[in-house]
């Protein structure tokens, strides 16, 4: 959607979260849920995850639009491995060193996609806006877990989309108010299929699964991003490309079926 929809990440980010938030305070009233949060506390939380999940939709959309939507996604998807590295803070377990390993694998896997060591190299840069992203994603996902995964995923979804079109709306530009139908037409589909309900599906899963289960699973959707964006936008990702994503995505799927083993002992 970055290199479809015409308009900055922050234009792009806004207009998902006007139409999200309408979306899931309206499945929220469906339900007969109130909208109402529990206490104060939960509203400073809701807050605090929205500006996260902001941050990490601008500079997500950002690094694939300075570079390619296959480099983004990969380098988004380091987030992983960053959730295995932060979680021992959050939920109080100890490191293995088998993630230790995998994260080594994933970092020499986005070293291979590095085309120069230079922030002037778009690529370059829209690798490290990535790496931001997914540090910013991996704090949101471990937060929502532990301070407010007692809400329903549309319930907490639609207050963290309402935290995002406000921080926003004084950075939105003229571009997205004389936009095209056309655009128009790609915000709602991307508010609605793409942001309200896999976002709801996420909020809820963190209800069930540690947040490195989750995100190594969620680790294959650069595999089929890179295919999408070789179909759809005639992307042609070069070796170190291929390489790289074959590093991320293998470590996620050793990592998947680790945690599931640890999981059952």
């Amino acid at each position: 959607m970055s290199k479809i929809i015409p308009l900055s990440a922050t234009d792009i980010t806004f207009g998902r979260s006007v139409i999200a938030c309408m979306v899931l305070a309206l499945v929220v009233k469906l339900s007969g849920a109130s909208l109402r949060l529990n206490n104060k506390k939960d509203y400073l939380v809701a807050i605090a995850l929205g500006l996260l999940m902001s941050s990490h939709w601008v500079t997500y959309f950002a690094a694939m639009q300075y570079s390619s939507v296959s480099v983004g996604m990969i380098a988004l998807f380091t987030f992983p491995v960053i959730a295995v590295l932060l979680e021992p803070f959050f939920e109080g377990i100890r490191l293995v060193w088998q993630d230790v390993v995998s994260a080594l694998v994933v970092f020499i896997g986005i070293f291979l996609i590095v085309p120069e060591i230079s922030l002037e190299n778009d690529v370059t840069l829209g690798i490290l806006i990535g790496i931001l992203s997914a540090v910013l994603y991996a704090i949101r996902n471990l937060c929502h877990r532990k301070y407010f995964s007692h809400y329903t995923g549309a319930h907490a979804m639609s207050y963290q989309t309402l935290v995002i079109l406000v921080s926003l709306l004084f950075f939105v530009s003229e571009d997205l108010f004389t936009a095209s139908s056309e655009t128009y037409l790609w915000i709602i589909v991307l508010g609605i299929f793409l942001t309200a309900l896999p976002h709801t599906l996420i909020a809820t899963s963190l209800k069930h699964l540690r947040v490195k289960t989750f995100a190594l699973v969620a680790c294959m959707q650069p595999f089929y991003g890179v295919i999408l964006a070789i179909i759809v936008l005639d992307e042609k990702p070069n070796w170190q490309t291929f390489l790289g994503g074959i590093l991320v995505i293998s470590a996620a799927i050793y990592e998947t079926v680790n945690a599931q083993k640890l999981h059952r002992k």
